[in-house]
């Protein structure tokens, strides 16, 4: 995967660049491994009311264990569709665009982690 640009249908001002992490990614809580990938990527997103978001990661679904879904709780964003919810006993440490909407279909089948509910290291893929 190279750089890829997708685009709020409705502001095309709100865009998110998508490139490949080119690194190792590793996730822990709690010296459990819940996710380890060389097939990452990242998501910079840029939004006119808030500027540049912070990075995120997303790791492919396969690479992933020991979530559990959050029953009953879904937000949607305009530029990437509708989000579900994951957690670790019983707290919530990921979500997933599981339902994207048209564009951002790369997004499906990926998983992002909140960077302040776990911990996320990168090193040189092998």
């Amino acid at each position: 995967m190279s750089e890829t640009i997708i685009r709020n249908p409705g502001n095309r001002d709100h865009l998110a660049r998508i490139r490949p992490l080119g690194r190792t990614v590793t996730v822990t809580s709690g010296g459990a491994t819940l996710a380890r990938s060389d097939a990452a990527f990242v998501l910079a997103e840029e939004a006119p009311r808030y500027g540049k978001l912070p990075e995120v990661i997303y790791i492919p679904s396969a690479d992933v264990s020991g979530l559990t879904p959050v029953e009953g709780k879904s937000t949607h964003c305009p530029l990437k569709g509708d989000a579900s919810y994951l957690a670790l006993d019983g707290r919530q440490v990921a979500w997933t665009y599981d339902r994207c909407i048209d564009g951002a279909d790369v997004l499906s089948g990926y998983i992002a982690f909140y960077a302040d509910r776990v911990a996320i290291e990168t090193q040189s893929a092998a």
